[in-house]
């Protein structure tokens, strides 16, 4: 048989030679079947007493290196497959399993391409506290036992579809055991088995329709190929003799064809893996998981790219047995940002396979290394195929930390092995990720009640609760300097520490009184029309009844439409002030006395899950409305978002609507709104002395356990500077001058296309850029976010509008005492732009490795 094959490294002589030739013409077995067959697969040799021939496949990533593109892309197509097979409702209540340790990783792209199925694979790596959801045999394999441990014990017992997904069928014989022995457990109607190539002969095929009848459940069957293996009479014989004769002629660990040894050196690369998602499907991979994931890669390809050495134009990313995922999307964002390099892709592997140096052979080199991870079945051989002799200028060696033992870094471990093959290793450590104990997520049954004024912040009781724990007592605040430092350097998140409390000079608590005094109207009207869009857009099921209302005028209303009565929940500490203007609004027009909660959201880690436990027990979820002060670049809006999906998940709690209701709305990010001008509302003038004297929010674990909310501070000492009340006093004395054109204005909205553009969030990326940042968390867009950052972060140089009047006055004032420069630009969306002062992010630098001037 002889086949061209579209992958180079399997073709080592340029001649088109089929990689299973030599296999087919000394052991007479032949592919027949898809005319894909030979660009999917070649043949080896493997040392196995149940099976002499291996299907080595050019899309897997396993044995032979390939463009990480291309390993994904095979199994998400799959995804998409088994998506439109079942429907968008059978593909959301799907879970998918892989089978290790071939493919983990193609599970895990299966599950991608289906959209926000939980993932789990196989494993052969017991984890002690974890219980065994299940397990089964492969019979051919050399290692048999496959078990089951996801963390969530119900993740398997739903009825949705199971979608298993192996690399290939030769038998169906792992399937077969699978589906017996999960549905003994598991029942369920329908199952769909997933794999890149079909290689069952027609009585195999027989055999699972069989099973299908046997259970009474629909099993449907999807792979990129089909065919069949043909196997002379005596192959297995035949195979184990060839093995034998060319293991004696081999040219040791390396195999033929290895390139001389360079001693190249071995390079730590730190990640900065997100905490809490898990490495893999080991233990399961939620939708929730899957979003962090995705935010984070980007950063993470682009410290690989950075540690590469220059010039690097040949690369393999290689991953660690059962670690397949991980390093394949770490591959992936590599292809991306280092476009001119060819990226390759495989990993390592229990797999014993001989090594034949011939085009016409699959696995061309082998690197022997003794196992590194500890494995329960004891030590043994570890192989990684087609390395040597692969002509990469650089290896980055992905493991796992339980695998980053003295093993790994011994003089005949892996990593001395490749070193002896390509003049730079790389490696990076993804932190194995262990389920909590079963007695760690028990939460106990009662959750504290709200923290109210005044033993808890400045406000009336009525005004707000919050949903928070009382951190007074507690040291938090550091120099803004070294927080800076520690954020932009990954040391340490931002919730953890406090900045130092900014205590304003006599003229600039003068600018913030002249501020209040010329702007406390048109923030009335701001508040005015984003109470009254809430009130009109919340559905009409949930209204009060007519005998508890008032008209606009306060007298008890007899008839007409009925008013709702949301819950406000404001995003603390910056929506607090706006939520209690809400509240007070929807008192004063139509003597609704609305609940007005306060609770943390983190950006990065997302909103406190015990506080919307706590609502959830008291309110329907589907009558809370959440309320910040503004918008910047949209990032809390994606951050509550995301968050909400994930406590939807984990709790099975529905009803929480992500949308935010805003005083101002520059960045264009959310329908519901007061103003998309960004003005200067006087509340973002100050710190906590404009709200209610409370801090922002903290959350470190040494304070915040499991069953905690998150923290915040009172500060009481700082009474005598407090002006919350002043402030909320001064608007709320508007509402009446600013009622009818807020009626007017309603009335417009309502029939306005109020769509988001995220056109802020266009121009922070483009801003980011242009100033050599390349990070879009150091640019804070508005009028709001620029005062934040000259109050609480290093600020690098101000970008104002160059029509920017009285907004801009404690915005300059604040610069020039900080010696910050203001930059008039003469084309921009906000009316102000802050950017962080990049610095701290690699030495002097920015972003990309380049110096930034000061």
């Amino acid at each position: 048989m002889d086949k061209a094959v579209n992958n180079g490294d399997n073709r080592a002589d340029g001649n088109g030679t089929w990689s299973g030739t030599w296999v087919a013409e000394r052991l007479g077995v032949e592919l027949a079947g898809d005319d894909t067959l030979a660009d999917l697969l070649g043949l080896a040799l493997r040392r196995n007493p149940k099976r002499a021939h291996l299907l080595v496949s050019n899309v897997l990533g396993k044995h032979v290196p390939q463009s990480p593109s291309v390993v994904y892309g095979s199994g998400f197509a799959l995804g998409r497959r088994v998506r439109e097979l079942l429907g968008d409702a059978g593909a959301s209540a799907a879970v998918v399993v892989g089978y290790a340790e071939t493919a983990t990783g193609l599970g895990h792209a299966v599950a991608d391409g289906l959209g926000f199925a939980p993932y789990l694979h196989s494993t052969r790596r017991p984890v002690p506290g974890v219980a065994q959801a299940g397990g089964f045999e492969e019979s051919h394999s050399h290692a048999t036992s496959h078990l089951l441990l996801p963390e969530d014990p119900e993740l398997l017992a739903g009825d949705g579809p199971l979608v298993l997904v192996d690399d290939e069928f030769s038998t169906g014989n792992t399937v077969l055991n699978t589906v017996r022995a999960l549905h003994e457990r598991y029942p369920r109607d329908r199952y769909v088995v997933v794999a890149l190539v079909d290689m069952r002969s027609p009585i195999d095929q027989d055999r699972l329709a069989e099973l299908a009848d046997e259970i009474g459940a629909r099993v449907d069957l999807v792979a990129t190929a089909q065919g069949t293996v043909r196997l002379p009479d005596g192959v297995l014989e035949k195979g184990q003799a060839l093995v034998a004769e060319h293991e004696q002629t081999d040219a040791g660990p390396t195999g033929a064809g290895a390139d001389q040894r360079t001693g190249g050196a071995v390079t730590r690369v730190d990640l900065r893996w997100p905490a809490g998602v898990p490495d893999g499907g080991r233990h399961g991979f939620t939708a929730a998981h899957r979003r962090r994931l995705e935010a984070a890669l980007p950063a993470m390809g682009a410290r690989l790219a950075e540690a590469l050495p220059p010039g690097a134009r040949r690369v393999l990313v290689l991953g660690c047995e059962e670690l397949m995922y991980a390093p394949l999307r770490l591959a992936r964002e590599l292809e991306h940002l280092v476009p001119l390099a060819d990226i390759r892709f495989s990993t390592t592997t229990r797999s014993p396979v001989l090594a034949v140096d011939d085009p016409g052979y699959a696995i061309r080199t082998r690197l022997v290394f003794p196992a590194h991870d500890d494995p329960a079945d004891g030590p043994g051989e570890r192989y990684a195929y087609n390395v040597a002799g692969g002509g990469f200028d650089a290896v980055v060696a992905v493991v796992d930390s339980t695998a980053d033992t003295p093993a790994l870094h011994a003089p005949d471990g892996l990593l001395t092995q490749l070193a002896a093959h390509t003049p730079h290793v790389l490696l990076a450590v993804v932190p194995s990720y262990v389920p909590e104990a079963a007695h760690a997520s028990e939460r106990p049954a009662m959750l504290p009640e709200p923290l109210r004024g005044p033993a808890f912040s400045s406000y009336a009781p009525e005004e707000v609760g919050w949903l928070l724990q009382d951190l007074s007592d507690v040291t938090l605040e550091a120099p803004t300097e070294e927080r800076e430092e520690a954020i932009q350097s990954g040391g340490a998140h931002y919730a953890e520490s406090l900045p130092v409390e900014y205590q304003p000079s006599e003229q600039y608590q003068e600018l913030f009184h002249a501020a209040l005094e010329t702007s406390a109207a048109r923030i009335a009207h701001a508040v005015g029309v984003v109470t009254e869009t809430v009130l009109a857009e919340l559905p009409q099921s949930r209204l009060l009844p007519h005998s508890r209302l008032r008209s606009s005028g306060g007298t008890p209303m007899s008839g007409g439409t009925p008013i709702p009565r949301p819950v406000l929940v404001s995003l603390a500490r910056a929506g607090t002030p706006v939520g209690i203007l809400m509240r007070r609004w929807a008192q004063h027009r139509h003597g609704l006395d609305l609940p007005h909660y306060a609770v943390s959201i983190v950006r990065g880690r997302g909103i406190d899950a015990n506080a919307l436990r706590w609502l959830a027990a008291r309110h329907d979820p589907r009558d809370v409305v959440f309320v910040d002060g503004w918008t910047g670049k949209g990032a809390i809006t994606r951050e509550l978002a995301a968050a909400l999906r994930e406590f939807e998940e984990s709790e099975g709690v529905t009803g929480f609507d992500p949308e935010i209701a805003v005083l101002a709305d520059p960045g264009s990010c959310v329908r519901t709104y007061g103003t998309r001008e960004d003005y200067l509302i006087p509340s973002a003038c100050l710190n906590s002395t404009v709200s209610g004297l409370i801090s922002r929010t903290v959350l470190r674990a040494d304070l915040v356990g499991p069953n905690d909310f998150h923290g915040a501070k009172f500060y009481r000492e700082l009474a005598g500077a407090d002006v919350s009340t002043a402030f909320l006093d001064a608007v709320s004395a508007c509402f009446d001058e600013a009622a009818a054109a807020v009626d007017a204005a309603v009335k417009e909205l309502l029939a306005a296309d109020r769509t988001p553009t995220w056109e802020g969030w266009a121009a922070v990326e483009r801003i980011s850029e242009e100033y050599g940042i390349h990070d879009v968390n150091l640019v804070k867009p508005g009028v709001g976010e620029t005062t934040r950052v000259l109050l609480r972060r290093v600020p690098w140089k101000i970008l104002a509008r160059a029509d920017a009047g009285p907004d801009l006055d404690h915005v300059r004032l604040l610069a020039e005492q900080r010696g910050v420069p203001v930059e008039e630009v003469a084309e921009l969306p906000y009316t102000c732009v802050g950017l962080i002062h990049p610095k701290y992010t690699r030495g002097a630098t920015g972003a990309d490795g380049r110096a930034v001037a000061v």
